[in-house]
């Protein structure tokens, strides 16, 4: 039988890497795309080429940018992937505040020079696609849970380019006939997040903190509610995605959410740290067992505009596509502590 060819767009970074993993085990051909840069930047993916089950299974990489209509096109041209996932991204919602026409580039438009290819290649080959959307589209909404049929409320340059890729996969869907589905995902970490995101700089502070090789940890709005999965479990839901029968619109997520504060507690108490907040507004704090102050909140860390209660609801992907997740906050919190401590020897 002959092996499924994937292309992944983004494959350095969390999800490519768990991703590419899932993919290969399931006999895959993998390709990715990375961007040529100064210094190595696939730490994430190194230990698939070290693992000896993975050695006669394939990964083959090409230097692209989603930037780049010619090397877009050239890749998929050279490839003929069955499925092309697309996690490219610049996916930090406050740089995207920094460098807004940079992020409706490759999240927004380089979504679309995707497209554009796989329309044009429709007569030669019918390539699947997989668009990586965020909750971060729902923004504002009042709604208490987001689901396929809410509407979006984007707050930020990210959630905007965001918003114009899934539109513009819905508008190839359904003006020409392209298998192009969205996967609207609610926060996913894992212990190869990166070290800007929330989830990963509150779990590597407080570990170094525990450890006495930091003494403060500074965050902003801690009483934004987000709804907190595991990566793992959700490239799952991606691949479930493409090999729906037909193409669709999918929310992924937990169905749970909770504060920052609350994750900061779990993690505090999964560390073995005892703290106590005292104060309210800018000048909440949180105190060790000691007395000494470990948290701060600092205005630097809140968003131009703040996004502060998004809750999935993945009935849809639960009924459809057979999906849920596996794996509870807890457990995605001590993976994510595990490997912090394991970088120190313990």
């Amino acid at each position: 039988m002959k092996k499924k060819i994937a292309l992944i767009f983004g494959i350095t970074g969390q999800d490519g890497a768990y991703l590419s993993k899932l993919l290969l085990k399931k006999k895959y051909i993998v390709h990715g795309v990375i961007r040529r840069s100064s210094s190595f930047n696939t730490s994430r993916i190194d230990n698939i080429y070290q693992d000896p089950l993975m050695k006669k299974r394939t990964l083959i990489l090409h230097y692209g940018d989603m930037i780049d209509s010619l090397s877009v096109s050239s890749i998929i041209n050279k490839i003929l992937p069955d499925e092309i996932y697309n996690l490219a991204a610049q996916s930090h919602v406050a740089v995207s505040f920094e460098v807004p026409e940079y992020t409706g580039n490759v999240d927004g438009l380089g979504t679309l020079r995707i497209l554009d290819v796989i329309k044009s290649l429709r007569n030669k080959k019918k390539i699947k696609f997989y668009q990586a959307g965020t909750s971060e589209m729902y923004g504002g909404t009042q709604k208490k849970a987001q689901n396929e049929k809410t509407n979006f409320e984007p707050q930020s340059p990210y959630a905007a380019a965001k918003l114009y890729a899934h539109w513009i996969t819905k508008i190839y869907r359904d003006a020409y006939g392209v298998f192009a589905s969205n996967g609207i995902l609610f926060n996913h970490e894992s212990p190869l997040r990166g070290e800007t995101f929330v989830t990963k700089k509150i779990i590597k502070a407080l570990t170094k903190i525990k450890l006495k090789k930091q003494k403060k940890l500074y965050l902003g709005n801690i009483y934004s509610k987000r709804d907190w999965g595991h990566a793992e479990d959700y490239v799952e839901a991606m691949w479930k995605i493409l090999n729906n029968k037909f193409p669709d619109d999918f929310v992924i997520a937990t169905n749970n959410k909770m504060t920052i504060k609350h994750f900061v507690n779990l993690v505090a108490k999964e560390l073995n740290i005892s703290i106590k907040w005292k104060g309210r507004g800018i000048n909440e704090k949180a105190f060790d067992q000691k007395g000494n102050c470990i948290i701060e909140i600092n205005k630097r860390y809140f968003r131009p505009l703040e996004v502060d209660n998004l809750r999935g609801n993945f009935n849809k992907a639960k009924k459809v596509l057979k999906w849920r997740p596996k794996k509870n906050i807890k457990t995605l919190i001590k993976e994510m502590i595990d490997y912090e401590l394991e970088k120190y020897g313990y």
